[in-house]
């Protein structure tokens, strides 16, 4: 059986890479000229803050999360976009 990549999710190696640092580290400079930080958040959150951030009622909530309870039972949810654990 042959495995395939899950759409939208490629690898990116080789000169690919090395492009997408290049290209990363000029946004990165431009940014900082700007005063801008960076933030990165945990891929993995407590469901109740997208809940809260974006809307218990939308697609991204009813739809587009993996949701899953820990051991305590806690509903944690891997990150379906930025938006909700930066504000």
């Amino acid at each position: 059986m042959k495995i395939q990549s899950v759409r939208g999710m490629n690898d990116i190696a080789g000169t690919d890479s090395f492009l997408w640092r290049y290209i990363e580290s000029k946004a990165r400079k431009i940014f900082e000229a700007f005063g801008y930080q960076e933030i990165r958040t945990p891929i993995i959150e407590s469901t109740a803050l997208f809940a809260r951030g974006v809307g218990e009622g939308t697609d991204i909530v009813e739809k587009e999360m993996y949701t899953f309870a820990d051991r305590n039972g806690e509903s944690l949810t891997l990150r379906p976009e930025g938006t909700a654990s930066v504000v």
